[in-house]
């Protein structure tokens, strides 16, 4: 199959498949004669596995050290388990930042007026050095 239909069938834009090649992520595509990409059933897969991944926020070397665990049949599924254990926390903590960011918004936002004065608490908040 070509790209496009691979794109297609996996979920992944071909641009995105011609970088995950580039970087490795994927093995290179068998080539035609006349040079453009094949693609099999197994790189269907290989792309819906990565998509999945980024979906769960994984990042890219993660998503390369999954891939290894993956494939690799002789694993411990304790490192598959540590490798999301990690992640889960990492996941928690931005989640915690970003809710005192919301927090803190929203009490600056509670302080504006948002009305027709120049006088604004958020932006005063902003400006400040500290």
């Amino acid at each position: 199959m070509n790209i496009g239909e691979l794109a297609k069938l996996s979920g992944v834009n071909s641009k995105l498949i011609r970088h995950y090649e580039s970087i490795g992520l994927v093995p290179k595509a068998m080539r035609s004669d006349s040079g453009y990409r094949i693609y099999s059933k197994t790189d269907i897969q290989f792309l819906r596995f990565i998509r999945r991944a980024r979906g769960l926020g994984f990042s890219m070397k993660e998503i390369k050290k999954l891939i290894g665990l993956w494939r690799n049949k002789s694993r411990a599924s304790k490192e598959v388990k540590s490798l999301a254990m990690t992640h889960i926390k990492a996941l928690e903590t931005k989640i915690s930042e970003m809710q005192e960011m919301a927090d803190s918004l929203r009490l600056l936002a509670k302080s504006c007026h948002g009305d027709s004065r120049p006088e604004c608490p958020i932006l005063n908040r902003l400006e400040i050095n500290e």
